[in-house]
């Protein structure tokens, strides 16, 4: 994998936990965390709306930058790779196998066996 893809997965991973820690830190349903952090009061940092706002505009800052890095990961992940040709027209040209001897003609009482068919590209030899 490249460094760029890589980059890419880091800066991913890093906005869905950031995400899951601003949703658990918003008060509402199911997330009271943020009431320790004094968004339920208005004299904290931002006031009573503030907190929320700021919370809310961060989440949605940082699900942007998942979807970004999503779509680049999925085009990366497509993107066909450099290639000048096939694998075979790269690899070595091997030398053909060596032509093997043409056993001579036995014979088994009367009748002579012929000698088999010579390999493919061995010499003919001329039989009377």
């Amino acid at each position: 994998m490249n460094v760029f893809s890589s980059v890419i997965l880091a800066v991913q991973m890093l906005a869905a936990l950031g995400m899951i820690g601003l949703i658990l830190m918003q008060h509402g349903k199911g997330a009271d965390m943020g009431a320790s952090f004094g968004s339920g009061s208005s004299g904290s940092l931002f006031g009573a709306s503030g907190s929320a706002n700021f919370l809310s505009r961060s989440t949605a800052a940082l699900a942007t930058v998942f979807f970004v890095a999503t779509l680049a990961l999925a085009y990366l992940g497509n993107a066909r790779p450099v290639s000048s040709g096939s694998v075979l027209e790269g690899a070595p040209v091997s030398a053909p196998a060596p032509a093997t001897a043409v056993p001579p003609a036995t014979t088994t009482g009367d009748a002579a066996v012929p000698p088999a068919a010579p390999a493919e590209g061995a010499a003919q030899i001329p039989t009377k």
